[in-house]
């Protein structure tokens, strides 16, 4: 009986996601591809795996019985690589790396340059990935580790089937205008309104004008911002954190992209979330103000729990580790 790796991986998704089309789509696939894997397999061990109700599949126990060995074969087939890897005299092997925009403006190049320095037997090809989308990535096989972002306030979802190293933190501060800062509109919206008691001009936010201190995130409450849609996990993020300061952003903006929200926040529209690694992508006509608020995030390496035991694996995580600290 054969039983090959994609039709597992296949299996295994369809447990995870519940229909056709969801599997397909966290795999890549079609979901006529899907339903051929599943009919394979069925095919080859002789028994009925799954079975429809309505527009979701369920399996059958002939189905749980050889998901929980697919598991169970596929880290058998991780190992059996990792250990093979580790018989060679020297590290060597091919790799595929996911990367989003801002990490691959900023770690990847310096991070590539220290591996092929250390270990030119590694060779690494990177493929840009949906930064929400790394740990699926892994998942589905299609990279064999990614880079990816964890929020505190929007944690990445965990399944124990992908481990997630963290390679730092960065603390976000806030982007302004350089020439027009929001404040300046903030403040004379309250003298016309007469608003005394608004302390728009407390000691907090003076020190920020004058560049000097923090500002406190309660602060911007009056400002325009640009910032993600609510459902990706950086979008959730920074609106729990506005939410914990007590208020909501009033967000003019939406936009994803790390280098068009700067420009824009450049042009003065509004103010956005800032982070050093960001600040690699564009600074020009922006001002960095810190918030005395400790929002962060971290910068973790999406990878699979038997592939941390691969030396070509180990190294590149290294090299983007010390990138990511210098």
């Amino acid at each position: 009986m054969e039983l090959p790796g994609v039709q597992l991986k296949t299996l295994l998704e369809l447990t995870r996601s519940g229909t056709m089309t969801a599997a397909a789509a966290a795999l890549g696939y079609t979901p006529g591809a899907v339903s051929q894997h599943i009919a394979a397999l069925e095919r080859a061990t002789g028994t009925e795996l799954v079975r429809r109700t309505g527009r979701r599949v369920e399996l059958t126990d002939a189905g749980h019985t050889l998901a929980t060995h697919a598991e169970r074969i596929l880290a058998a087939q991780a190992e059996a690589v990792a250990a093979l890897e580790r018989t060679h005299g020297e590290v060597r092997a091919r790799l595929r790396l996911g990367v989003f925009g801002t990490a691959a403006a900023g770690l990847l190049p310096p991070a590539l340059r220290r591996l092929g320095a250390r270990h030119p037997g590694v060779r690494v090809e990177s493929r840009e990935v949906d930064v929400d989308q790394a740990y699926t990535e892994v998942c589905a096989g299609r990279v064999d580790l990614a880079l990816g972002l964890d929020y505190p306030d929007a944690p990445l979802v965990r399944d124990g089937t992908v481990e997630l190293v963290r390679l730092c933190t960065e603390r976000f501060s806030l982007a302004v205008p350089a020439g027009q800062p929001p404040w300046d509109a903030y403040d004379a919206g309250a003298k016309e309104e007469g608003a005394d008691d608004a302390e728009t001009e407390d000691e907090a936010t003076d020190d920020a004008k004058a560049g000097t201190a923090a500002l406190r995130l309660a602060d911007t409450a009056g400002f325009d911002w640009i910032l993600p849609a609510p459902g990706s996990y950086y979008g959730r993020a920074v609106r729990a954190a506005c939410r914990r300061a007590g208020f909501e952003p009033r967000v003019v903006h939406e936009v994803t992209d790390t280098a068009t929200s700067l420009a824009m926040v450049g042009a003065g529209l509004g103010v956005a979330p800032l982070t050093e690694l960001m600040l690699r992508l564009r600074s020009e006509g922006i001002t960095s103000v810190p918030l005395r608020d400790p929002v962060v995030r971290h910068i973790v390496v999406a990878v699979g729990s038997a592939a941390c035991r691969r030396p070509s694996v180990a190294a590149l995580i290294d090299a983007l580790r010390e990138g990511a600290a210098s």
